[in-house]
């Protein structure tokens, strides 16, 4: 059961924060607060001890000291620093975190870059019949929430969490 909730989880939480970010520009807050709260609630089932469940904790905090200040500055918005930081738990104070930051700012940087080259072309797009949402084209914002997603699906594997729960497997 354990190992259903580490490989459910924290994608499906990801999945949604990204799509209610794709097409509403906000990112629940009930989905950063069910990744923090899932991740108390797996870790020691899941056979982390105390020390490791707070270096996870740790993890989170620093993540959350670092978006605040970019949020504070108008750098990012305060759902996406919510989400990295619920996010950042499930990963730890180790490498794995390092390649979800690394993730989410490569996919965040072509994210922004494709927005950006979308909204040059807003008529042709529009004019063609896609299906694009319209708040890629009357918001200033870039729905980041989506980087997060991917950049944390793709590092997913790597997390301690996750290699935990792969290990049971086999």
């Amino acid at each position: 059961m354990t190992d259903a909730a580490i490989f459910v989880i924290f994608p499906l939480c990801l999945a949604i924060a990204a799509f209610s970010d794709l097409f509403t520009m906000t990112i629940p807050n009930r989905v950063s607060a069910i990744l923090l709260g899932a991740f108390i609630v797996v870790a020691p089932l899941a056979g982390l001890s105390l020390a490791i469940t707070g270096m996870h904790l740790l993890a989170g905090v620093v993540v959350f000291a670092v978006c605040f200040t970019l949020f504070a500055l108008g750098v990012m918005g305060g759902g996406d620093a919510k989400l990295l930081t619920a996010s950042a738990v499930w990963f730890g104070f180790n490498s794995s975190l390092m390649t979800f930051v690394l993730y989410v700012s490569i996919v965040g940087g072509l994210l922004t870059l494709l927005i950006l080259m979308m909204r040059k072309q807003e008529n042709a797009i529009l004019a063609s019949g896609l299906p694009v949402p319209p708040l890629l084209f009357t918001a200033k914002k870039i729905p980041y929430g989506i980087a997060i997603g991917l950049g944390g699906f793709l590092a997913y594997p790597s997390s301690p969490l996750m290699q935990a729960a792969l290990a049971q497997l086999h």
